[in-house]
């Protein structure tokens, strides 16, 4: 199996609505996710199989040297097969061609060996606030 990770992908919001339900659950109603990513990230890459899309993550950023990766997903039939990785370290070779410095994500516990030891984020606290 081949995998394509495209970097700024034309995005088809569809695709990537039923992704994102398949990934974290929730419906699957079709979300702007084009108009978003155009209007608040700085990059985002997709992996497709055979031009299904089947993973995506993207980073917002501060307009400064700050990203924040968000939306980490990979089709549940495609899990671990490195497929997030793939997803993240693309992402941050390419904030750092587009001259950014920092990284930052959150993440539950249980995720902490896939983005310290794979992705090679170093663990730090963090602050959590539902607003609504």
């Amino acid at each position: 199996m081949t995998v394509d990770l495209r970097i700024r992908f034309a995005v088809d919001d569809a695709a990537l609505s039923r992704l994102h339900a398949d990934a974290f659950g929730g419906d699957r109603t079709p979300t702007p996710w084009k108009a978003r990513l155009e209007q608040h990230s700085r990059s985002w890459v997709g992996a497709f199989v055979h031009d299904r899309l089947v993973g995506f993550v993207h980073a917002i950023w501060d307009g400064g040297t700050h990203a924040f990766l968000l939306d980490t997903a990979v089709a549940p039939d495609m899990r671990r097969q490195r497929i997030g990785t793939g997803l993240v370290t693309t992402l941050i070779d390419d904030l750092r061609e587009l001259g950014l410095e920092w990284g930052h994500v959150d993440y539950e516990p249980h995720l902490h060996g896939f983005y310290r030891d794979a992705c090679g984020f170093r663990p730090t606290d963090a602050g959590l606030l539902r607003l609504n």
